[in-house]
């Protein structure tokens, strides 16, 4: 056909051309929000016609991608019951991000994967899902986070979303630029060491895995530009997929801290109901109830709930705080939800509302999460403060 398209490779920024016996792997890097790579994409697998073209991603992100009535679907009492909060909210603000990139650059996050699968159909080429589940990523991310650290990263995810910042096409062009990228990976590497690991080194080694038994002679690989370098070190390389797939158990000390802390209160309280005929035993419960309650009381207000979530937290923190399969968050929660009942209008604005804290604020859906979160870590706080009062009178009265 005379308007067929003609591979040449000086055409793309980021192309990698590996052998492997007789078959040729293509390995396109793109940027998630760039109208140029997705031209790159269709391009590229109209020209070579490939058996099979693999994409950067999971079934789970797929999904996302291609089901726009996905937020529909999510039950926000269900994710505050299994204690997903923290990650649907880290979850949404990279999403957000990503869509804020893209509204300025007219983009749609992930365009350039929805076109290669499009694309692929159109010459016959069979479609490879070849990322790692986003689920196990993240969770093995989360893992490595030190937990005084995971805070932070938050703050930072959602600082990244609410602060200003504009690129444009011919910028999001440079950052392809393997010189460039390497200079962003080191700064990523030397700023959040915990997170790099199963973010982006373990996925390198998982996607060329993949890619390397994708069928057919002909294979078309469309993966983001920052993997590319990772991906080719282990290249005719043997990858224990299975070892890099294991969700981390929790750390056995936290597994301790959450019974230690309440046995330690406990403890406190026998002991002062014994001595000085329970006058220390009154001190101690102050000690423990006022911090707790005040503290989860307070954050509850300042993420905005409502008068009964705030005296919920006001009551349940102190007895939650002794409980380690119950959390006050939890508790918190599943009131402020039940109060504000999150409408289907109020998911499918999540990405618009979450860039910016009015947004949050005015979103039920994102105040609920909002207030799940920051009376979880006021009743954490109160606890701690709580447990050095105690621990105060103790050795005052011993």
């Amino acid at each position: 056909m005379a308007n067929e398209p003609t591979f040449a490779p000086e055409d793309y920024q980021v192309l990698e051309t590996l052998h492997q016996g007789d078959r040729t792997i293509y390995v396109l890097g793109t940027a998630h929000v760039s109208r140029k790579s997705v031209e790159d994409v269709e391009r590229l697998i109209q020209a070579v016609k490939p058996d099979t073209v693999c994409v950067e991603l999971c079934p789970t992100r797929y999904e996302a991608l291609v089901d726009e009535s996905r937020w529909r679907k999510l039950d926000v009492f269900q994710v505050i019951k299994q204690g997903k909060t923290l990650m649907l909210m880290a979850n949404l603000a990279l999403a957000s991000f990503q869509r804020s990139l893209g509204d300025q650059l007219g983009v749609l996050p992930g365009s350039e994967l929805k076109s290669a699968v499009a694309t692929a159909k159109e010459v016959g080429a069979e479609v490879a899902l070849v990322d790692r589940d986003v689920q196990i990523t993240l969770k093995r991310a989360w893992a490595n986070v030190p937990f005084l650290k995971r805070v932070t990263v938050l703050m930072g995810l959602l600082e990244s979303v609410w602060v200003d910042s504009e690129i444009t096409e011919e910028d999001l062009e440079k950052l392809k630029q393997r010189d460039q990228l390497s200079v962003m990976m080191e700064e990523f590497s030397n700023q959040l060491p915990e997170i790099k690991t199963p973010l982006i080194d373990e996925r390198d080694a998982y996607l060329m895995s993949k890619i390397e038994e994708a069928p057919g002679k002909t294979v078309v690989a469309v993966v983001g530009a920052g993997h590319v370098d990772g991906m080719l070190s282990y290249f005719g390389k043997p990858v224990d997929r299975t070892s890099i797939e294991v969700i981390p158990p929790p750390k056995q000390w936290t597994k301790l801290l959450k019974w230690i802390i309440p046995a330690i209160v406990m403890a406190a309280f026998y002991y002062g109901w014994q001595q000085h005929q329970g006058e220390s035993f009154q001190n101690m419960l102050t000690a423990w109830i006022l911090p707790n309650s005040v503290m989860a009381a307070f954050l509850t207000a300042v993420a905005g709930g409502r008068l009964l979530s705030i005296l919920t937290a006001f009551i349940a923190s102190p007895i939650t705080s002794l409980n380690p399969t119950l959390g006050a968050g939890m508790v918190v929660g599943l009131v402020e939800a039940w109060l504000r009942k999150p409408t289907v209008a109020d998911m499918e604005r999540v990405h618009d509302d979450i860039r910016s804290v009015k947004g949050v604020y005015r979103n039920s859906f994102t105040r609920v999460l909002l207030v799940t979160v920051l009376s979880t870590i006021g009743s954490a706080l109160g606890a701690l403060v709580g447990l050095s009062w105690l621990i105060n009178i103790l050795a005052r009265t011993s």
